[in-house]
């Protein structure tokens, strides 16, 4: 018999791994997945433990974190085997994980149901006040710039591209930010994208204008 949800241990060991996370990917954005996607499968449907899982370990072998290549789940395999969890269970939530990254313009979609709402509930963490603020933390862990005027930004991006981009903050709200509203696959994540996107064009709009002068 497989632990059921939630399993305090495993996320302890998240916990650890993500606790001096300041760009961003912390600890605290781990556990708002978890609960947005488990909010979303409430109405959606889907495999509780399934949707638990990928949220849960969604960001452990990230490339951003890891220095590795996309698509890697060993980190997360190998936890999830350390807690007993079966064969179809790893493999249906490290399915769900392979195609999770936005990887510029968001081409990648997982197949499942579950799938879609881990992914859905992580992209609406990357939008409105919340959003907001993790892309500048991002931007500063990294040594960007919050805006220049001289740097367009660039969409329509190849995934290499989208990962090899060092523009500004300012810049990510368009070649990302702005585009996850589009980008969701249920209907809950839609409504929730809707309030969270006018929020992002909101404080978008506020800050040219300050940076501008004109407000």
């Amino acid at each position: 018999m497989e632990m059921k949800i939630p399993n305090p241990a495993l996320e302890e060991e998240i916990r650890n791994v993500f606790a001096n996370d300041s760009g961003g990917h912390d600890e605290a954005h781990i556990f708002r997945v978890v609960r947005m996607a488990l909010r979303l499968c409430e109405t959606q449907g889907g495999d509780r433990q399934i949707v638990y899982l990928a949220a849960l370990l969604h960001d452990l072998d990230d490339p951003k974190r890891t220095g590795g290549r996309d698509g890697e789940t060993a980190l997360a395999r190998a936890l999830m085997q350390k807690y007993g969890y079966g064969a179809p269970t790893v493999q249906k939530v490290c399915a769900i994980i392979e195609k999770l990254s936005f990887k510029g313009q968001g081409r990648d979609v997982p197949e499942t149901l579950e799938g879609k709402i881990v992914q859905d509930a992580d992209r609406l963490d990357a939008i409105g006040a919340i959003g907001v603020a993790r892309a500048f933390a991002y931007g500063g862990s990294r040594g960007r710039k919050m805006y220049d005027p001289d740097e367009p930004p660039a969409v329509g991006l190849s995934p290499e591209e989208y990962r090899r981009r060092k523009g500004s903050t300012v810049n990510h709200f368009y070649e990302k930010l702005l585009l996850v509203k589009d980008l969701m696959h249920t209907d809950a994540a839609r409504r929730i994208a809707e309030k969270r996107h006018r929020e992002t064009e909101a404080f978008l709009k506020a800050f040219l204008e300050e940076w501008e002068g004109k407000a």
